[in-house]
């Protein structure tokens, strides 16, 4: 039988009663867990200068690559997981469980050493000078050290979620963001010490949420349980399925972030990286209220889809592409009117003149893109949680990948304003594809209905 817990959540409250309740404290969470980059990102700005900043910003690409094996897996163990439940099946909903913290554990270990030995090398490769280096070398190494602990706490947010303890997951993401800005205040600005000091505070602060859920995971205390792991190659197949958009959005995003970071380096050197890097800071603020309103809704989609409930899963994802809308265009416009204050957040002083005049028109060319980005976004979530993931493997990869990429050969030509155009215009090509996709999804829907009356 479905647990108490979650079946009273999903299935009985009312569907913008169950927004309410799920996504704000889920989007505040995911907030709050990305709020660390932001305010690492600053210090470092201003405390060692944008020399390191600039570091930071080449080596970030790498940090979310690494990360992207596990998110991968807790994605796609958590969709399976949610439909097991709701179809009262809660042995395999276990068996599950176990095993996607075991494959996490161990890719953590694996992508994390491969990370540690070859970050000089991919450094170089990108074309970065011997000022840069070094820094961006020790800031992904220790990273890489604590890969097998951190990379398990996106997974424990999911979890937590299926498991209708919603204010324990943002519990959680606050006090991983409160650990980690402490650890790096003391490390970076007491100890007084360097750019490795900053991801240290970082991996630190989210190492100590990771183990912590886990241990209360493990002590039987949840609806979810952690047993003896079984593998077998249906069960791998189906998580690495449901969790392969997320990881070719992840990794495919990095991709073209690392390119573009190539070709920044030979167009405008270090403070063309940093105008970017500030970009994608402010982007860090957005796209988690975006994906966290609409990743916190997917345990209940899914569970409701299993229950075979499909009016609640249609009146649940209204809500998601309402406040999704709102989201976005409310804060698109807070960067288009107040560009300069998403710069000096970051980088100020002498030295900080030539990214402030470059970052202006940058920032608010950027802005334009969430006038309709919340499209694909939802509609992403939306296909992920009806366990449906070659339409949200061919968003994601499309947003991440195949139009930035076709947008950066057509708009080299006007030099740093076509990296700038970019992202608007990669989202206006990825919601068009998303509508279209919508469009396919309302005879699925039908058909299931169907089934469900014969």
């Amino acid at each position: 039988m479905p647990s108490d817990n979650a079946e009273k959540l999903f299935i009985g409250t009312k569907p913008v009663h169950l927004f309410f309740k799920a996504a704000i404290p889920g989007a505040l969470g995911m907030l709050a867990s990305s709020l660390y980059y932001l305010l690492e990102g600053i210090l470092v700005g201003r405390i060692l200068g944008p020399e390191p900043f600039a570091a930071v910003n080449l080596a970030m690409p790498f940090v979310i690559i690494n990360f992207a094996v596990s998110d991968m897996i807790g994605v796609g163990s958590s969709v399976p997981i949610a439909i097991s439940l709701g179809r009262g099946n809660k042995k395999e909903a276990d068996s599950i469980f176990s095993a996607a913290i075991v494959m996490i554990f161990v890719s953590g270990i694996i992508t994390g050493g491969l990370l540690f030995i070859s970050a000089p090398s991919l450094f170089r490769m990108m074309g970065a000078d011997e000022n840069l280096i070094p820094y961006a070398v020790d800031y992904l190494r220790t990273y890489a050290c604590f890969s097998p602990f951190t990379t398990m706490v996106f997974a424990m947010d999911n979890y937590l979620r299926i498991c209708g303890k919603i204010k324990g997951s943002l519990i959680m993401n606050i006090a991983m963001a409160a650990c980690s800005v402490v650890f790096e205040v003391f490390f970076l600005i007491i100890l007084k010490g360097g750019i490795a000091s900053a991801a240290l505070g970082t991996c630190v602060g989210m190492s100590t949420a990771a183990l912590t859920v886990l241990s209360i995971f493990i002590s039987g205390k949840l609806d979810l349980r952690f047993k003896k792991p079984v593998f077998h190659f249906r069960l791998i197949k189906t998580i690495v399925s449901c969790g392969l958009p997320t990881f070719l959005s992840n990794v495919s995003g990095r991709i073209i972030s690392i390119l573009m970071n190539v070709i920044l380096l030979s167009l405008g050197g270090a403070d063309a990286v940093s105008v970017y890097g500030i970009i994608m800071a402010v982007d860090g603020l957005v796209m988690p209220l975006l994906y966290g309103t609409c990743d916190s809704l997917q345990p209940s989609v899914g569970y409701n889809w299993g229950a075979r409930r499909f009016d609640r899963v249609v009146a649940i994802e209204r809500c998601c592409f309402t406040a999704g809308a709102v989201v976005s265009i409310v804060l698109g416009a807070v960067m288009f009117f107040f560009p300069d204050f998403a710069i000096t957040m970051f980088v100020e002083g002498e030295n900080s003149i030539g990214i402030h005049t470059l970052g202006i028109s940058a920032v608010r060319l950027a802005s334009t893109a969430y006038v309709v980005r919340w499209i694909a976004v939802c509609t992403q979530c939306f296909m992920s949680a009806i366990s449906k993931p070659g339409f949200a493997a061919a968003i994601s990869v499309s947003a991440a990948f195949v139009f930035p990429l076709i947008l950066i050969i057509a708009l080299y030509p006007i030099g740093l304003d076509g990296i700038w155009l970019n992202l608007p215009g990669t989202a206006l090509f990825t919601a068009i594809l998303a509508l279209l996709i919508l469009t396919r999804c309302k005879s699925i829907i039908r058909n299931e209905k169907k089934k469900t009356i014969s």
